[in-house]
This record gives structure tokens, sequence and C-alpha cells, in this order.
């Protein structure tokens, strides 16, 4: 049974707002595709359903039982990582989905998962005083390592990242070492340039320069941008109207049910919609971080601090990518983008986030 104290503690008011963000979801997902499959929309529903089951069973169990079970998890996802490899399912040139009949898992957005247990982990057992140096670095590298390079074969240039800024981010929180920061920061700069060169993808590379000129190839690889930057321009202040966006049905937005339906809400809601859409995910990380400053337990806090650090940078680098601030990649917009992995890592993001806060009296 479970104690009274976790059901008053529930934070209905977040709990809102994770309906309100899906409704939005559903809503530009259905204008999106107006001229296409409205499939999307009762997939992206039922994903959503099966996330709110499994936000609900999170809640069940002690945040710090998930302590126990985070290098089992850790392990089971680069299986899966390792498995995608030799018999994931191929779409567009990357091989990150398995099929599982009813659905495609993607073990990419597992990791995002899986790196913060895990790191949350290490750091809890392992925090100093004075911060880590090299040696407390080592095994969190490790960790980072496997899944980035497992990732980057699929290849996923953008999750694999994302994998490396909430590593780097936990780390920083943890606090380095002066001297090691130093040598690490001058080890960044030195392998830059020959993972330019020879690791990443040509078609990366041309990302990458048409990010630093868009106008370059207006009609090949720097369409997605310059699309998309038409779109939130031509929303103005008060936007077009639900379902009114040229942009969008005319089909010029690239991606538009997914890692670009910010420029259909934009086009659509313009500058002041906009606006009122990111109050609401700062509420979310104002939220979160007030978890973290309450709870007493250390593997909640880095906990805390690894999600947060998920829903932020994938809010970042998703904004900058769709305004032309970042390089494209595949980096979904949390709980609005349409995919079934996606819905589901964000929902289980925000279910320990929820646990944590519910259980913030019992923490020790």
């Amino acid at each position: 049974m479970i104690d009274k104290r976790l059901v008053a503690n529930f934070d209905w008011v977040f709990f809102l707002m994770i309906f309100i963000l899906f409704g939005i979801s559903l809503l530009e997902i259905y204008s999106a595709v107006q001229t296409g499959s409205k499939d999307y929309v009762i997939r992206q529903g039922i994903w959503f359903a099966v996330g709110l089951i499994v936000f609900f069973t999170i809640l069940f169990f002690p945040f710090q039982l998930f302590d126990r079970f985070a290098l089992l998890f850790y392990i089971g996802v680069n299986i899966l990582l390792v498995y995608v490899l030799f018999d994931g399912r191929l779409v567009g040139g990357s091989q990150r989905w398995i099929s599982l009949g009813f659905f495609n898992l993607q073990p990419s957005e597992l990791a995002k998962i899986s790196i913060i247990l895990v790191l949350a982990r290490h750091y809890a057992r392992n925090m100093l005083p004075g911060g880590v140096g090299i040696k407390q670095l080592l095994m969190p590298a490790v960790y980072t390592l496997i899944p980035f390079v497992l990732i980057l074969r699929q290849p996923d240039l953008g999750t694999a990242g994302m994998l490396v800024l909430i590593a780097a981010f936990m780390t920083l929180f943890v606090k380095i070492e002066k001297k090691t920061l130093i040598s690490l920061i001058i080890a960044i700069f030195v392998i830059i340039v020959p993972f330019f060169t020879f690791i990443l993808k040509d078609y990366q590379k041309e990302r990458i320069m048409t990010f630093l000129n868009p106008g370059s190839d207006p009609l090949g690889a720097g369409y997605h941008i310059i699309q998309s930057k038409i779109a939130i321009g031509s929303g103005m202040f008060y936007g077009k109207g639900y379902c009114q966006g040229t942009q969008n049905a005319l089909s010029f937005i690239p991606e538009q049910h997914t890692d670009f339906i910010f420029s259909v809400f934009a086009e659509e809601w313009g500058f002041l919609g906009s606006l009122i859409f990111l109050v609401f995910y700062f509420f979310v990380l104002v939220w979160g971080l007030k978890i973290a400053g309450t709870c007493r337990n250390s593997f909640g806090v880095l906990l805390c601090v690894g999600l947060l650090a998920l829903i932020f940078w994938q809010l970042v680098i998703n904004l900058g990518m769709v305004v032309g601030l970042f390089p494209v990649v595949g980096m979904p917009l949390p709980l609005i983008s349409y995919g079934g992995s996606s819905v589901m890592t964000i929902m289980i993001a925000m279910g320990l986030l929820m646990n944590i806060s519910m259980r913030r009296h019992t923490a020790r």
C-alpha cells in the first residue's frame, strides 16, 4: 500500500503541465499532417497513454531502488545498442530502430536515461569535497564512451552528443579539480579536429558547414534551416492561426511533425504563442531545480541534475536547430515531437522527478 504522505506530496500542478504540453503535441501533430494520415495523432496518443502507465509505475518504487539496478539497466541498453547495429531497422540511412511489430524501439533514447542513472550512482559513491580528479573521471568516461561510440555508429551524432552534454553537466555539478578541468579543456581542443576529419560522416560535416553558411546550398543541405526560419518569421507576433500555416500546408517545412514541429507551432501562434509555450518548459525546469534543492539524498540530487540536463539540452538543441543557431541533428522536442521512444524517455524522466519529489521527506 502506498504511504498516504506520498499521495499528499503528488504535485498536481506539474502533472497538469505535462498534460498541457502533450495536448499541444497532439494539436500540432494534427496540424502538421493535416494533408496526410491522422494515424500519427492516434499513435502519439497511444504512446502517451503507455507513457502514463510507465510514469505511475515508477512512482510505486522508492527512487533509491533505481540506484541498485542502474548498472544492470545500463548494460541492458548497451546490449540493445549493439543489437541494433546488426539487425536494426534502416530508415533514411540510419540504423537506429528495433522493430517489435507494433512498435519501433529506439535504444539510443533509453541510453539517455541509462547514462543518467549510472553516472548518478557512480558520483554519489565517489564525490570528494575538493572535487573529482582524473582518477575519479576514468569510469564516468568509460560509461559515456561506450554508448557514445555505439550511437555514433548508427549514425546519430545528435543523440551521441546529447550523452556527452549530460555527462559533462553532471560532472561539473559534482565539481572538478581545477587542474583536471584545464587538462580536459585542452584535450577537447586537441581531439576536435581529428574527430571532425576522420570520425564524422560526410553528410554530418556537410550539416555543420551548412549551419555556418545556409545560403551556400539553399535547395540542398541548407533547405531545412532556410524553410524553418521562413516559417517561424512568417508567424510574426500573433501567428497565422491554428492550421493556417502556409509553409506547413504546402509541405515546405521538412520533418514538420518530428524534429521541426516548433516551426509549425511558431508559424501558427507567432512570437506571443511561442513565448507562452516556453514558459511551460521554464516551469518544468524550475520545478526540477526545486526538487534537487530539497532532496537530502546524494543519488536523488544527482539524478535530478541529470534528468534536468536531458530536458534542458534537448529543448535548447531542438529550438536552436529550427531557428538556425545549431546544425541540423536528429533531436526531438521533449513531449511535443512525434515519436514513441522519445515520449517514453521523457515520461520516464518525469516519473523519476515526481518520484523524488514525493519522497523528499524520506530521502536520507
